[in-house]
């Protein structure tokens, strides 16, 4: 891809930006929507989840596309996980605000979580600055699919009114699951970090 061509000139940072666009909308939903509305099942409540859903799987879609055609970019490098931030952590947020949601999102798993993020991106921006590569690891990856699971089965119950003791264990798993992922991957990131600095020129 050329300068002249653009940033957006390409599928893969177009389905990033859409996805962008649909986090917003999500966003928007919970926003405004009636709370009684997104804890029922009705329209509401699924449009929420499919939203989520699409969006979330998109993030496949953007990358096979980058990696097909050879376009993977800066701009995609950084936008792509930035986009993926925006939708699982604002999501966590809401739902860790909402009275029907809150019993699987507590505040404080969600602010784990986040630090984690805050802590990962700091590290990862200094590193490359060194000119040294830091790819994200299986934990990180791992935490991921455990979030989008997570928020997923938490919203599908309420659209579906899906609530019995299996699926309600189930999303207390996943989000137990992903603090554990969060932590890990946390501390592995800080590990290779320190290993990378011991055996970085000097």
């Amino acid at each position: 891809m050329t300068p002249r061509e653009g940033i957006f000139a390409h599928w893969p940072n177009r389905v990033t930006a859409l996805r962008f666009a649909g986090s917003l909308v999500l966003f928007l939903i919970f926003a405004l929507a009636n709370p009684v509305q997104l804890s029922e099942p009705g329209v509401v409540s699924q449009v929420a989840f499919w939203l989520f859903i699409v969006t979330a799987l998109t993030d496949i879609l953007d990358g096979y596309l980058a990696r097909k055609g050879n376009l993977v970019t800066a701009f995609g490098r950084v936008a792509d996980p930035f986009v993926d931030k925006v939708l699982v952590l604002g999501t966590m947020i809401f739902l860790a605000s909402f009275a029907w949601t809150v019993r699987w999102f507590p505040a404080w798993i969600v602010v784990v979580v986040l630090s984690r993020e805050f802590l990962v991106t700091g590290i990862r921006g200094y590193i490359e600055s060194l000119g040294l590569p830091f790819p994200a690891d299986w934990l990180g990856k791992l935490k991921m699919l455990l979030q989008c699971h997570a928020i997923g089965v938490v919203l599908g119950m309420s659209a579906w009114g899906v609530h019995i003791a299996f699926w309600d264990n189930v999303a207390h798993v996943l989000v137990y699951g992903t603090l554990i992922a969060s932590v890990g991957s946390g501390l592995s990131y800080v590990l290779r970090t320190k290993r990378l600095l011991a055996e970085a020129p000097r």
